[in-house]
């Protein structure tokens, strides 16, 4: 695989350095084992998250500077607003500070206890905040997705027949969202079809259930429609995107991804008549702030409206999906198992295929992560039972479809030689993984996402 060159130029620089292997082993002891705990300057690579990791550009810096700080209906406001309609097609437009600030403002509206959403998967945060409303959260992802050697198109699909099968069994009145994340971040940052999508909206019209799209990598999954499937390759990004919001009823979105920026969130509402409008807007000035700032400066807003285009670039996505595709064919080079096809986002390593010898209570993708920032700095994320967690009713350990070890690529960031040294680590350490016998432990953790915060440390 040929490295893709980087549309853009450098024009600014950050220093960072590796520290020795006896220093980081140090300090991921004294993290507890928890990647979250490190210091970011004692991270040489650092990969836990593409969330606002990402690099500005010169069009977004100069618009920070232009931000319009007024308290109510800035100019910056009424910019990012006119950017969401006219990329998203929705009537209502709704900033918040990031993706799990709009869950927290639209979920108590559709979910309380008793209610159940369904996702083809969904992400921790996300996941949370359904359980925090009182509901229950279950996915019915694609059965190729739950194979990651097996390489198909699409594999962060919902599934269709498991979707209609757990409506009838659990009642369809009992049921508050259908949440579609485009793409599927958990089952490996894998793209959903359009066929998908309007399939499952034709399930939400059937039963007379909400769809709700969680978009926090919509470009990338527009980018796979226009790559993979049949009927798209000569339509523009923007006609694709444009259709995929057209079967959903409402969207959140951390900004922070394929909006390439630092900090901000957006809600959109398809009908601008739909009353849940109302309670968005009380929601956002109870939590976030009014609803013409909805948690965000002036500045973000601004940045935030300009990266909206800046994502849906074709020349930046099909560098940014090339990256994640070089680093792949070193790895399948060498043998190492990873969700396949690539991604929008990132590599999502098989950590149960590298430490089969390691239990899911035992977090072999903590395991890995770990063996990640001892052998070369590199800090990743545990996708899998470890962040899964405990059963909201049991207090069980829950077992993970998939235990990944992620590799989230922050957007315009790192170049081929850091693609480079991610492949050797990862080379090094399957040379000796049989030589791990244990995994982890937990030792303190809070009641949720607990990830996060956890204390561990080895069997």
């Amino acid at each position: 695989m040929k490295y893709i060159p980087e549309p853009f130029r450098i024009k600014m620089v950050e220093k960072i350095k590796m520290l020795t292997r006896e220093e980081r082993e140090q300090r991921i002891k004294a993290a507890d084992y928890n990647l979250f705990g490190l210091h970011a300057q004692d991270v040489y690579i650092d990969l836990l998250t593409d969330s606002g990791t990402g690099a500005m550009s010169s069009d977004q810096w100069s618009g920070v500077m232009l931000g319009d700080e007024a308290y109510a209906g800035s100019k910056s406001y009424h910019n990012l607003i006119k950017a969401g309609k006219d990329i998203f097609g929705y009537d209502y437009i709704q900033p918040v500070h990031q993706g799990r600030a709009a869950e927290k403002v639209l979920f108590p509206l559709f979910l309380s206890k008793g209610k159940y959403a369904i996702s083809n998967t969904f992400f921790d945060t996300t996941r949370a905040h359904v359980e925090l409303a009182g509901a229950r959260a279950i996915d019915c992802v694609s059965e190729e997705a739950k194979k990651p050697a097996v390489r198909a198109p699409f594999k962060g699909n919902m599934d269709i027949e498991k979707l209609e099968k757990t409506i009838n069994e659990l009642g369809a009145e009992n049921v508050g969202l259908i949440v579609l994340t485009i793409t599927n971040n958990s089952a490996g940052g894998q793209p959903v079809s359009m066929e998908n999508i309007k399939a499952t909206a034709d399930i939400c019209k059937k039963y007379n259930i909400v769809m709700e799209i969680d978009a926090a990598r919509f470009a990338e999954n527009a980018f796979f429609i226009k790559r993979d499937e049949a009927g798209y390759a000569h339509k523009p990004l923007p006609v694709i995107i444009r259709e995929m919001f057209s079967y959903g009823d409402i969207f959140h979105m951390s900004s922070k991804k394929d909006a390439i920026v630092n900090i901000g969130g957006i809600l959109g509402v398809k009908d601008g008549a739909n009353p849940i409008i109302a309670g968005i807007k009380a929601n956002c000035i109870s939590y976030e702030g009014f609803y013409t700032y909805g948690g965000l400066s002036g500045r973000d807003m601004e940045a935030l409206a300009i990266g909206l285009y800046e994502g849906i670039d074709e020349d930046f996505l099909r560098y940014r999906i090339g990256q994640c595709e070089y680093l792949a064919a070193q790895l399948d080079e060498a043998g190492i198992a990873y969700q396949s096809p690539v991604g929008g986002h990132g590599l999502f390593i098989d950590a149960a295929a590298m430490y089969p010898q390691i239990p899911h209570h035992e977090f072999p993708a903590q395991v890995l992560a770990i063996e990640l920032y001892k052998e070369a700095g590199i800090r990743t994320c545990d996708i899998g039972s470890y962040m899964l967690g405990n059963d909201p009713d049991t207090g069980v350990q829950l077992k993970s479809d998939f235990e990944f070890t992620r590799f989230a690529i922050p957007r315009r960031v790192y170049t081929q030689a850091h693609f480079d040294i991610m492949a050797e680590a990862l080379i090094a350490i399957k040379s000796r993984a049989h030589e791990q016998k244990r995994g982890l432990k937990i030792l303190w953790e809070p009641p949720i996402l607990r990830h996060f915060q956890a204390k561990l440390e080895w069997i």
